[in-house]
């Protein structure tokens, strides 16, 4: 028994040695340490392989600061894009509407005709502001930043339209919304559609979605949007040749809005050679994307089944003297997926396997319940071995 308790006092003291040593002593104040892991914030990773030879980006591309209705900086928006895992971070302020700064230029109404920082009024900011310190706190976390800017009507008779890839977000307006775009196209901007069914009845396109999508002045669309998603939208992008998009549009704190929750953040994942703003704009207008939110991924239909296959491998390890083989199948990505092989679907979490039994010259057949395909359908794989 003393034996025992000597060797709880060892460990108790080991315990607090190493205790101890998280912290360090702070160079100005000889009475005070800090804590390492105050400074050390770590980065959650999302891990995807490549698929088809590309890098898969995580992106954001959708998302707003105090510059204009959001609850926090773009340094904060930065840092947080950093630790929630993602490679690119679209800051898109909404160029019309910006409460915030409304309230603290409130004081110099009458000094100017019309309303300070509103369409019919002098535009007293600089808009650029929200990108330029965003792509400065970037550089420290190799998140690379697309400047953009929202370009935000009346939802039910216009829309919300997120111009990314723009050089001067001060020369965008236009009473007219659709010269809005054609301005932001003259800076090589991609235009993407946002939410297009938030407060509506439904996603039935309104005339002026018509006209935009008529001048070809659209080149992405919003499959999800924080909590919506609209599956019928999966089928109008592969019409019309826009890109996917899943973005979390987000104004609080991804930590509030996905994280408590045990949720990863909304991303478009772009298949991109490199992670530059060339590459990233070449991808997206070559409609290499994926939407994924809350565990759902949804895109064009061989895109999909490339990345299943680049995540989920197929191994052989036993056959039977009847040819009867068991198979191992391994998820090598952080996406869950949910099999169905015709009967109750099945789970294959990230980084787990599952065994699988095949028939002598059967092929492997199976849907993915949580892909979306356009048709609103979910993906069938056929593996033949």
């Amino acid at each position: 028994m003393k034996k025992l308790f000597i060797l709880a006092l060892a460990c108790a003291a080991c315990a607090g040695v190493s205790a101890q040593s998280i912290y360090y002593q702070d160079s100005a104040n000889e009475d005070m340490l800090r804590h390492t892991d105050y400074q050390d914030v770590l980065r959650q990773e999302f891990i995807i392989p490549n698929v088809n030879g590309y890098k898969v980006l995580k992106s954001d591309l959708h998302a707003h600061t105090i510059f204009s209705d959001g609850s926090v900086t773009p340094e904060y928006r930065v840092r947080e894009a950093w630790v929630d895992g993602l490679d690119v971070l679209a800051i898109t302020e909404h160029i019309e509407y910006r409460p915030h700064e409304g309230v603290m230029t409130s004081y110099l109404k009458g000094f100017f005709q019309g309303e300070p920082n509103k369409p019919n009024g002098k535009i007293l900011s600089d808009l650029n502001v929200s990108n330029s310190r965003a792509v400065a706190a970037a550089v420290g976390y190799g998140i690379t930043i697309i400047p953009g800017a929202e370009i935000t009507r009346d939802q039910n008779k216009i829309g919300h339209y997120n111009a990314l890839f723009v050089k001067d977000v001060n020369t965008i307006y236009d009473p007219d919304p659709a010269v809005s775009m054609k301005k932001a196209r003259e800076q090589g901007a991609l235009i993407m559609h946002n939410h297009p069914g938030w407060i509506r009845k439904n996603v039935d396109m309104i005339e002026f979605e018509k006209q935009v999508y008529g001048e070809n002045l659209i080149d992405g669309i919003e499959i999800m949007n924080g909590t919506e998603f609209y599956p019928p939208i999966i089928t109008r992008a592969e019409e019309k040749n826009f890109f996917m998009a899943a973005n979390t549009d987000i104004h609080g704190t991804t930590t509030m809005d996905y994280v408590v929750g045990g949720q990863q953040r909304n991303m478009t994942l772009i298949l991109a050679k490199e992670n530059t703003l060339p590459a990233i704009k070449d991808a997206l207008k070559a409609r290499r994307t994926l939407a994924y939110s809350f565990g759902t991924v949804a895109g064009e239909e061989q895109l999909i089944k490339d990345f299943f296959m680049a995540c989920v491998k197929f191994e052989t390890f036993r056959v039977d003297g009847n040819g009867k083989r068991t198979m191992r199948m391994t998820n090598n990505s952080s996406v869950p997926f949910i099999l169905k092989f015709g009967g109750n679907p099945v789970q294959l979490r990230p980084f787990t396997s599952r065994n699988v039994s095949v028939a002598k010259d059967a092929e492997l057949k199976f849907t993915v319940e949580n892909m979306w395909i356009p048709g609103e359908k979910h993906p069938e794989i056929k593996l033949r071995f």
